[in-house]
């Protein structure tokens, strides 16, 4: 990460870079924006990558998405935004975050591990056959 990065929540002008790369419409998008689910880092003016944010039930945090462009991975941008969510889902009086990766992928596996999620769960073949892993973290 670069001294000059900036990590925040997502404005109504990052809309259209955001609706580019996720699976949800842009209503949904907009709406996300508005109930402060999407963060963003920024880099000299310009969004390197984001992190989309759920609340199950309508209470419990899961991370449901961590983007970062090609060109800015293994700079420890979305750990940096994951931190930034922690500490403001602490502020906010949550005690744990969740998240989930399939479980044919090793990296984002380990990636959950290293920033200190444990895996709690799973549901098996959601995703066209493949197991989905879900991972707490307590904050």
């Amino acid at each position: 990460m670069n001294e000059q990065d900036t990590i925040r929540f997502a404005r109504v002008d990052d809309l259209d870079i955001l609706a580019e790369h996720v699976y949800v419409s842009v209503e949904i998008v907009r709406r996300k924006l508005e109930w402060d689910e999407f963060i963003v880092a920024e880099r000299a003016g310009k969004i390197i990558g984001f992190l989309q944010l759920e609340y199950l039930w309508s209470l419990v945090p899961y991370v449901a998405l961590i983007h970062v462009f090609p060109e800015n991975r293994r700079q420890g941008t979305g750990t940096r935004m994951l931190e930034w969510l922690e500490d403001h889902l602490r502020k906010t009086g949550h005690k744990n975050l969740y998240s989930s990766s399939q479980a044919d992928e090793p990296e984002p596996r380990a990636w959950h591990r290293h920033v200190g999620f444990e895996e709690c769960g799973g549901i098996a073949g959601i995703n066209d056959g493949t197991d989905e892993i879900f991972f707490c973290k307590v904050l």
